[in-house]
């Protein structure tokens, strides 16, 4: 079964509105596949929505958040981020704590990472990653 991740600009997408990325959601979930939030994502989404005082898009992420599910850290993922740094860092190359979070939690899972930040991610070996503004919706 697919298991899609969500990123913090793809909730952000959908919670605007963004028709192409919410008949996503909403195919990859008729066709059996699995949508989940990153915990980062929740955290990045939550954080900035409380900091810009925006109780009625609060809400809406809470309950966003009943209908799909966010992820859990563990020590193993923490562990796998860890050693996404390091390789990182001996290739010269840098990207975000909160990304390589992300990043460690769907290779760790074998699941699929949908952003719109592809860049940010491009470094890292053996991660899948979909960008669902561009409507490339991929089930197996």
């Amino acid at each position: 079964m697919d298991v899609f991740v969500l990123d913090a600009n793809i909730v952000s997408f959908y919670m605007n509105g963004n028709a192409i990325v919410g008949d996503n959601i909403s195919r990859a979930t008729a066709c059996g596949a699995s949508v989940i939030i990153a915990p980062i994502a929740y955290y990045e989404v939550k954080r900035g929505l409380i900091a810009a005082n925006a109780p009625t898009k609060l809400r809406y992420f809470h309950r966003l958040c009943g209908l799909l599910p966010v992820g859990k850290l563990d020590n193993d993922i923490l562990d796998a981020a860890a050693e996404i740094y390091a390789d990182l860092r001996k290739r010269g190359l840098a990207i975000g704590d909160a990304d390589i979070l992300i990043a460690a939690f769907c290779r760790k899972h074998k699941f699929t990472l949908v952003t719109n930040n592809r860049k940010h991610f491009a470094s890292i070996a053996g991660l899948p990653v979909r960008d669902w503004t561009l409507f490339d919706l991929e089930i197996s």
